[in-house]
């Protein structure tokens, strides 16, 4: 029975709760529940902090599951991210007030605090930097105010916490993240894996696209398909009435309304668009 970690709480997990049910597979009715088995799919899931996946991951005890990408590197566990989900993205960077530092050189023995200790560290190390990384959970840009810290390294969405707190951000991000699939680091081929990993991008690349329909007469074939020339190719058929064709391909869903006005200018109609809940491409 493949087994699945899937996180408890926080921003990841309603998002990997609902993409695992769009993939089809059952999940839990009750958020006290912590273990579910869906025998239809012959998988069990574990409903974990979302900083304890990797190391379950990384130590084989469990074969997959979904966790930050900043959490992953963080922990430093043995399992590699092998399919990037496309949701809670987030982007880390080292903020101070100003006139303590402007660039990372020059956080050089300063203290910094973080909730992500091994993913400062790392970063530190790869430019040559040696400063002292204080652990602290939650609510870091207080501890320059407390003079626990010097500078902070945090997740940044509109930096108006940071510029409540009298801080501003400086030099590169450390990581942009966002949740991916993970299993352990040179775990053999499975193939019960390679099936969530199939479920879980034809759950993504239907999220991305829909479906666009269309007739078009027939000389303006090429010219519709070069608007909607789909993953692959798109299908065209002839219509009963001579001289027109009905095409079908798949759109960029952000793209729909764009696309459909302009191949309302080139004189297709008909023009439908359809939701994919499912693909394998």
């Amino acid at each position: 029975m493949l087994q699945i970690a899937v996180p408890n709480k926080g921003s990841l997990s309603e998002p990997s709760v609902q993409m695992l049910q769009e993939a089809g597979y059952r999940q839990r009715g009750d958020a006290k529940e912590l273990v579910l088995v869906d025998a239809d799919n012959d998988a069990e899931f574990f409903y974990l902090r979302p900083r304890d996946i990797a190391v379950y991951v990384g130590s084989g005890r469990l074969d997959a599951g979904i966790t930050g990408e900043d959490l992953l590197l963080d922990s430093g566990a043995n399992a590699r991210s092998i399919l990037p989900l496309g949701f809670a993205a987030s982007t880390f960077r080292f903020a101070a007030r100003p006139g303590t530092a402007s660039t990372v050189a020059e956080l050089a023995g300063k203290r910094i605090a973080t909730a992500y200790p091994g993913v400062v560290q790392s970063y530190l190390r790869g430019e040559g930097v040696s400063a002292d990384v204080i652990r602290l959970d939650g609510a870091v840009e207080t501890a320059v105010r407390l003079d626990v810290a010097d500078a902070i390294a945090d997740v940044v969405e509109t930096g108006t916490t940071l510029r409540n707190a009298g801080l501003a951000t400086f030099g590169e991000p450390l990581l942009t993240s966002q949740a991916v699939l993970v299993r352990r680091d040179g775990a053999p081929a499975d193939g019960r894996v390679e099936q969530l990993v199939r479920r879980l991008q034809g759950v993504i690349i239907a999220r991305q696209y829909v479906l666009m329909d269309y007739d078009i007469p027939d000389e303006l074939v090429e010219k519709a398909v070069a608007i909607t020339p789909g993953i692959e190719s798109p299908t065209v058929s002839p219509l009963h009435e001579g001289g027109w064709s009905a095409v079908r391909s798949m759109v960029k869903r952000r793209s729909t309304n764009r696309v459909m006005d302009e191949l309302w200018e080139l004189g297709a109609r008909g023009i439908l668009v359809t939701d994919i809940s499912a693909c394998r491409l």
